[in-house]
């Protein structure tokens, strides 16, 4: 596990990378079912006969998987305070069953408050990568970070 990080140990330029997951056929038709229900994303003979020539997860179960990822990697998820949103969402290449992802990231900036010294706000661009190390979407998360004590 990654040693916990508060605001003043996420400079500018600072990298992490996280663990990795799969991502199961059965978690995507359920997410799908619930959230995104197109048929590229709940039906195999669908999504074979679409542009994508077989079944892909949602983004936004892809940004979700990126999200618990970062969250798993102990960088900064005690610190955290929340966020204030998401910058340059980019959905780059579709996520087959079994894709194995993970995230890169790394900080674009960091301020912090002048009206509360005790947290700053951190942009950290994320990209999911892929088993072949294709980058499959990024993201800019907007953190609140606290600040140490």
């Amino acid at each position: 596990m990654t040693t916990q990080r508060y605001f003043e140990d996420l400079p500018v330029g600072f990298r992490f990378s996280t663990g990795a997951a799969v991502v199961d056929r059965d978690a995507i038709v359920a997410f799908a079912r619930d959230w995104d229900p197109q048929s590229f994303h709940l039906d195999d003979d669908a999504a074979a006969a679409s542009h994508f020539g077989g079944l892909i997860a949602s983004g936004w179960q892809t940004l979700l998987i990126a999200f618990n990822l970062s969250l798993r990697a102990g960088v900064w998820d005690e610190a955290s305070m929340g966020a204030s949103g998401l910058d340059e969402v980019r959905w780059l290449r579709p996520v087959f069953p079994g894709d194995r992802l993970h995230v890169e990231a790394e900080v674009l900036a960091a301020e912090r408050s002048a009206s509360r010294p005790d947290r700053g706000r951190v942009r950290i661009r994320h990209e999911v990568v892929n088993q072949s190390g294709e980058v499959v979407a990024s993201y800019i998360g907007n953190h609140l970070i606290a600040a140490r004590a």
